[in-house]
């Protein structure tokens, strides 16, 4: 299967245009819920790509306006190419999202929700079995844990997700950074968040906030309940066993819209399948 047959097409993606400012990335950001803008520069051949603004770059970059001083080179993929390069440059970049170019113009993006689709749909190799795919260190906490404290786990761990476990150290459920921005309040430049909750620009900003740690502006103010996990976390486990193929778990992540899975022996947990792991079996 080729990137074309696969990626999102130019006429669905949304870009900025150089000369441009940072205003106009935040808000294709905050509308989106997308971590990067792909920015073009139009010529007198037509449009050029020129590179991402990442949120990152924004935040680390608080004073710059200029959207050519913001963006970022990034590697990326002619339409022509098979899945399975993309894959590889998904692995080796470790960037989700991956610019379609041909000729120097951008003509879609391919995300790495796109690959596993085409994993669970057979047009791609899934025969491979998670056991030899999953990650074994696993990123866990305990389900009686405040949510402020496993949202700093999962900083920490540097992974966006912990599998949750009871008191007896059985499975009991999944977290995830979405799960704690859903809950998150911020508000600025007061001293006590009091009872706002995050809207869709809060949450944007709150995702800011853990992207940049201390460098965060000392005016905003983020809260977290302090309620433990067991009241926030996916109780409904997904999970698979060694002996399921890369297609199966695929299909389970579209069709539940997760990213990971934990991977089972009997009832002991034995690692994780990330989306990124299924990739592992095109390379």
């Amino acid at each position: 299967m080729n990137v074309a047959d696969a990626m999102t097409p130019r006429s669905e993606v949304v870009t900025v245009e150089i000369p441009g400012t940072r205003e106009d990335v935040l808000e294709y950001l905050q509308d989106r819920g997308f971590s990067s803008v792909p920015i073009i520069k139009s010529t007198d051949d037509g449009e050029v790509f020129r590179g991402l603004v990442t949120r990152e770059s924004l935040i680390e970059q608080p004073d710059e306006d200029q959207l050519a001083i913001l963006v970022r080179e990034v590697p990326t993929i002619g339409s022509s190419a098979t899945l399975t390069e993309v894959a590889e440059l998904v692995v080796d970049s470790g960037e989700r999202r991956v610019p379609v170019v041909d000729d120097g113009e951008l003509v879609g993006i391919v995300t790495v929700t796109d690959i596993v689709r085409a994993i669970a749909e057979g047009e791609e190799d899934g025969d491979t079995t998670v056991g030899g795919l999953a990650t074994r260190e696993v990123n866990t906490v305990y389900e009686g844990t405040p949510l402020t404290v496993a949202e700093r786990e999962l900083s920490y761990a540097d992974v966006p997700y912990a599998v949750v476990l009871d008191e007896s150290g059985a499975l009991s459920g999944m977290l995830t950074e979405v799960d704690v921005i859903e809950v998150a309040r911020v508000v600025q430049g007061e001293t006590d968040p009091g009872d706002a909750v995050a809207n869709q620009d809060d949450e944007w900003m709150w995702e800011g906030i853990k992207a940049v740690g201390s460098r965060a502006v000392p005016t905003l103010n983020v809260e977290i309940p302090t309620d433990p996990v067991s009241e926030f976390m996916t109780a409904d486990l997904v999970t698979v066993s060694r002996s399921k193929t890369a297609r199966d778990a695929a299909q389970l992540m579209i069709s539940n819209d997760i990213e990971q899975i934990p991977l089972v022996s009997g009832d002991e947990l034995v690692g994780v399948v990330r989306d990124v792991d299924l990739l592992e079996a095109l390379v």
